[in-house]
């Protein structure tokens, strides 16, 4: 009996202490914006992908053709988003040597075709993940990169996106719980502007994150518009089958 009393206070405690770990470790993510219909913001944020992240990360299971989903031609494809030694119908390969950049960074940097799915958590969906990880960059002169990341602390990634946003720092209070201190996220402090306001930049994001969504399924807004004209289908279906039906039993009755 008096160990079951113990274990269970050792869990009511562990309980207890769970939410100020949780707090310390990460901030709660950002909803998303749904711009997977959005052909302008898919477009602008497949090239903020290929620009900014595909010399370090690949999409291994995405080709550069299948991009005239999203309104683009060939010819744009081409002269916007190929690299000199790419052609329209490779996959997405990252620019790097997989041996430098576990060099540099400890580990060979992920593919991105399936980040945006794989990344669902109990804080929402990879979509939301993304949105918020790329938004919580900041300095880390203690880190080899410089940067830091407030959904993913200790990161081996640097902010590649910083001149965009520019540099920032994380504004925290602390708050004692149950006799431990934690750290509160409580906003940001511009250090030094970027070239995009705060706004262009969630903006940009977004777009980048719709692009990611995008990529992991690329057929999934075609499936919603059949799964739509299937289900009306279906409806129809049930109300001349509902007629036959009373029809055919009538004359039974």
């Amino acid at each position: 009996m008096k160990k079951l009393l113990l274990s269970l206070a050792v869990a009511l405690s562990a309980l207890l202490a769970a939410p100020a770990h949780a707090a310390s470790e990460g901030i709660a993510w950002d909803q998303a914006p749904d711009m997977t219909t959005d052909l302008p913001s898919l477009q602008n944020g497949a090239k903020l992908f290929v620009n900014y992240c595909l010399s370090c990360h690949s999409a291994a299971f995405m080709r550069f053709n299948r991009l005239r989903d999203i309104g683009l031609t060939e010819q744009q494809i081409k002269d916007n988003l190929l690299f000199t030694t790419d052609k329209v119908g490779d996959t997405m390969k990252a620019a790097i040597d997989p041996k430098q950049a576990k060099e540099w960074f400890g580990a060979n940097p992920p593919d991105l075709t399936l980040i945006a799915r794989s990344r669902s958590g109990h804080g929402g969906t990879g979509a939301d993940y993304l949105y918020t990880f790329l938004r919580t960059f900041y300095r880390d002169p203690t880190k080899p990169t410089g940067w830091n990341n407030l959904v993913f602390p200790n990161v081996g990634m640097p902010h590649v996106l910083w001149e965009l946003q520019g540099i920032r720092e994380p504004v925290f209070d602390t708050v004692t719980s149950h006799g431990h201190e934690t750290q509160v996220f409580k906003g940001w402090k511009q250090v030094t502007p970027g070239t995009m306001s705060p706004v262009q930049y969630d903006e940009a994001i977004a777009g980048l994150v719709g692009y990611l969504q995008w990529m992991a399924e690329p057929a999934q807004n075609t499936r919603v518009r059949v799964g739509v004209w299937v289900l009306m289908f279906l409806l129809v279906f049930t109300v001349i089958a509902w007629r036959l039906n009373a029809a055919f039993w009538k004359e039974v009755r």
